[in-house]
């Protein structure tokens, strides 16, 4: 299978199966001196990993994560980084019966129409598992980040579960790491909690919508046609598993806003333009604009459930299927740190390359 890689100065690809011994990442291009260690990325896959709370699938995994090269004495060498993560709690023989069916809402059918074989453990390569090694490759964007950008912040929250959405008057940024959606609205946290227990508890699941944002953001990166800021950060979040469509700043509902309402004013504050309203999130022509970068997608409810579902088999053969095994009643909980990951990698890669182009020289206003 081709096509595992991204990014283009800040290069990832992604290796491994969910049922395989292991899986992980290949970091290059990450600049040299860069300080690194594994309690550096491993936070991260904290966040991620599965079984914390009944909310998530209940395998067990630490996704304990090594760095095998590209770091010397704690620091970046600026040679290729390997990452890997064992899996350690697979239950293959859950996926048993699904040999020769292809269970509804997953890769199963595509897959097999494509390469006339798939590995049905899991998913194989279509499964969330391979996500964890997006974060730990997210985790090294970030630690580069941290270097070469002070005070940029990357922060996902989620503001949407199935047909429940979060009150932006609510908003709090303190309230996401307080509970296990990672939502920035107390209330809203406390009403899907019940929600999402009794879909759970009826073998039922549901989509949620992700937003994160990058706070502290520089003006410049991002190119103005083909290498977009926001075509690349579109292009990262819809290769996320699950997701089925990417919003940047007001997204779909600029559609039903006027051109006097869209239009975000500027006016010359005591540090450099300011901006009355951030509806272009954060990015004009593809180029940042130093305002916080904004970015949604949605996510699809868990394909795997208890319920049953009408499909076929390999042969053609009409069947029903109850799709056994550990599965997260809302994987859009769990997208959270995925997506983060994923504006991490964007944002270095762009970073870099703008310094490759411009050597960070700006326009000046004023």
């Amino acid at each position: 299978m081709s096509f595992n890689s991204f990014g283009h100065l800040f290069r990832v690809t992604t290796w491994g199966e969910s049922h395989g011994p292991a899986l992980g990442a290949t970091v290059d291009g990450c600049p040299p001196g860069v300080d690194l260690t594994e309690a550096d990325i491993q936070p991260w896959l904290d966040k991620r990993k599965p079984g914390q709370n009944k909310f998530t699938t209940q395998r067990q995994e630490a996704d304990q994560v090594r760095i095998l090269s590209g770091v010397y004495e704690g620091r970046t060498t600026g040679t290729p980084i390997q990452l890997m993560i064992e899996n350690t709690d697979q239950r293959s023989k859950d996926y048993g019966d699904i040999l020769q069916k292809f269970r509804p809402g997953h890769a199963d059918i595509s897959y097999h129409q494509k390469y006339g074989l798939r590995d049905p453990r899991g998913g194989g390569r279509s499964s969330a598992r391979e996500t964890a090694a997006r974060v730990a490759a997210g985790g090294v964007a970030r630690a580069a980040l941290a270097a070469l950008v002070p005070g940029l912040s990357i922060t996902g929250y989620m503001v949407q579960m199935g047909p429940h959405k979060i009150d932006r008057a609510r908003f709090d940024w303190d309230q996401i790491g307080e509970n296990p959606f990672w939502v920035p609205d107390a209330q809203a946290a406390n009403d899907w909690a019940e929600y999402l227990d009794g879909l759970r508890r009826s073998h039922n699941s549901v989509g949620a919508v992700i937003e994160v944002t990058a706070r502290g953001m520089v003006p410049g990166l991002g190119a103005p046609v083909y290498a977009k800021l926001d075509t690349e950060l579109a292009a990262a979040m819809m290769s996320i598993n699950a997701v089925k469509g990417v919003e940047i700043g007001e997204g779909m509902d600029a559609a039903a806003l006027t051109g006097v309402e869209n239009a975000d004013e500027i006016r010359m504050g005591p540090n450099g333009p300011e901006f009355s309203s951030n509806h272009a999130g954060g990015i004009l022509g593809g180029i940042s604009t130093g305002q916080d970068v904004v970015v949604r997608f949605s996510v699809k409810p868990t394909s795997s459930i208890l319920t049953p579902r009408q499909t076929i088999t390999t042969a053609g053969e009409e069947v029903e299927l109850i799709t056994k095994g550990r599965h997260d009643p809302c994987v859009g909980i769990r997208a959270v740190p995925v997506g983060e990951a994923m504006m991490a990698c964007v944002l270095l890669d762009h970073f870099l390359m703008d310094r490759g182009q411009t050597g960070g020289i700006r326009g000046q206003v004023g």
